[in-house]
């Protein structure tokens, strides 16, 4: 009998457990949500702010160089870019790096053509990682020509999907 009611007790922490790291690892915001404005220096020295784009459509990406799962991900973001930028999609990529010339060479390596790319040196303690509440990557948030948040981590397929009815369309 104790040992079923201890082991009940150790399921029901762990449940708790994975719960509280499942919702500690959540970005801040969700989708409805305005997005918050931030001002940071692009690869190329120059400052931008997120609300820059306002007007278009505006992937958020949160990534890095030593990212697996980011480096995957990046030809269909590349393949995306090409396919509606001229019709008003940007993106704007805040890397999570220790190296410069890593990130550097990752954004060459996978031919990111897009011109919004900034840098973060500290380990989700940044300030753009922390107003967000980053704590894994990769991190995406599609944002309307108005800035509100559309969705959150959507696949490369729903962004094909979102965007192409919404740029198609003109809605």
């Amino acid at each position: 009998m104790k040992s079923s009611t201890t082991r009940l007790i150790l399921i029901a922490a762990a449940i708790l457990i994975a719960v509280i790291w499942y919702r500690y690892r959540q970005p801040r915001f969700v989708a409805g949500e305005k997005a918050p404005d931030f001002q940071v220096t692009l690869i190329d020295g120059s400052s931008a702010r997120l609300s820059d784009t306002k007007g278009k459509y505006t992937l958020l990406q949160f990534w890095g160089s030593w990212c697996g799962p980011c480096r995957s991900e990046n030809p269909y973001l590349v393949a995306l870019y090409r396919k509606y930028h001229e019709q008003g999609f940007e993106i704007f990529s805040v890397a999570i790096e220790q190296n410069q010339r890593n990130w550097q060479r990752a954004i060459a390596e996978d031919g990111l053509i897009w011109p919004r790319h900034s840098m973060e040196t500290v380990d989700f303690g940044g300030p753009v990682s922390r107003q967000y509440n980053i704590r894994s990557i990769p991190a995406l948030f599609l944002l309307n020509p108005e800035g509100d948040i559309m969705g959150v981590n959507p696949s490369p397929e729903e962004l094909d999907k979102i965007l192409g009815d919404r740029l198609n369309t003109g809605r």
